[in-house]
């Protein structure tokens, strides 16, 4: 499907789609930190995966936040995890829900890689409780 407007239609909504749902200083550190050289592929990932996906009508934050835990799982991709459980929490994951989807993750993905995801996961929570007024 192609959609209607240019790239930086897209990468405007992606990088407004990504502020409210990883925060504006995760946003800061990723594009507005990023050296010469990375420059590119945060600009491709803020068009494309923020811009085209998650601004698409055929699922809600909600849902793709429980999917992007899963398979950042299933993939064993911690550092990432760990943004995306704050991004979860913004787009109203529960913990019991956050817990859920790593328990299913764990029997399909396996569990070594959803052990480290629980505890990814653990500290993520633990921060987010912590820095709450």
């Amino acid at each position: 499907m192609v959609t209607q407007g240019s790239h930086q239609d897209a990468y405007l909504a992606g990088l407004n789609m990504r502020t409210n749902v990883m925060g504006a200083a995760h946003v800061e550190r990723s594009v507005g930190q990023v050296s010469e050289f990375c420059r590119p592929a945060q600009e491709l990932v803020t068009e494309y995966a923020w811009g085209e996906v998650w601004c698409r009508p055929g699922l809600d934050r909600k849902t793709r936040s429980m999917l992007n835990i899963a398979m950042l799982t299933a993939l064993n991709r911690s550092q990432e995890l760990a943004g995306h459980i704050r991004g979860a929490v913004n787009n109203g994951v529960t913990e019991t829900e956050i817990q859920e989807t790593l328990l299913q993750a764990m029997i399909y993905c396996g569990a070594p890689a959803a052990l480290e995801s629980f505890r990814v996961a653990e500290r993520s929570l633990t921060e987010i409780q912590e820095e709450a007024p």
